[in-house]
């Protein structure tokens, strides 16, 4: 099995913000393969189903971003799934909207959901898509600026992002997390 989580904060407030857009690319992913996400169990919204011939467990924390890692790591623990067999999408504000940068496993980056992932885990060998939601301005407080809503124009842009999120997991899963960021890391839609 294969777990896939997309990480957000479960509130409605936080519909369409940038902290969101590992929930967007969740929901395409769901959307894509017709699996519901709305099973509550591990402290998470979770649907169970079939991608390209493989069974996965997708995941929406509830535990609000920084606290990720506990849902995961609790479904993991479950479902004896190891680190190698997670992929997480979530949001980098180092990136354009709609930007993706694949990993096979690496640091947080700074980003909270992925430090706790990281933490509750102990490992970072676990694949992650993040997702470009633009950088932070300077003006601007880093938290207020997640928590912000997109602009009408970017948040087409990151729709499109989410559904090229979700084929880059299929090929993940398919043929390795080398041919997903050839095709996908970079690039925008």
């Amino acid at each position: 099995m294969v777990i896939i989580a997309g990480l957000g904060n479960p509130d409605r407030k936080y519909v369409n913000t940038r902290h969101n857009a590992g929930f967007m690319a969740l929901d395409a992913l769901a959307e894509k393969y017709g699996i519901t996400v709305g099973t509550k169990k591990f402290r998470a919204l979770v649907g169970k189903g079939v991608i390209e011939g493989i069974p996965v467990l997708l995941m929406k924390p509830q535990t609000y971003m920084n606290l990720s890692g506990e849902s995961i790591r609790a479904a993991a623990e479950f479902y004896h799934v190891e680190p190698e067999d997670i992929i997480v999408f979530c949001d980098d504000v180092s990136f354009d909207p709609g930007v993706l940068r694949i990993r096979k496993s690496g640091s947080a980056g700074g980003h909270n959901g992925l430090k706790n992932i990281i933490l509750e885990l102990a490992s970072q060998d676990f694949k992650r898509i993040r997702i470009g939601v633009g950088k932070q301005p300077e003006h601007m407080d880093l938290v207020a600026f997640v928590l912000s809503q997109f602009s009408a124009e970017d948040l087409e842009t990151m729709k499109e992002a989410a559904k090229r999120a979700a084929d880059a997991a299929s090929v993940m899963m398919t043929l390795g997390a080398d041919e997903a960021m050839n095709r996908y890391n970079g690039k925008r839609p």
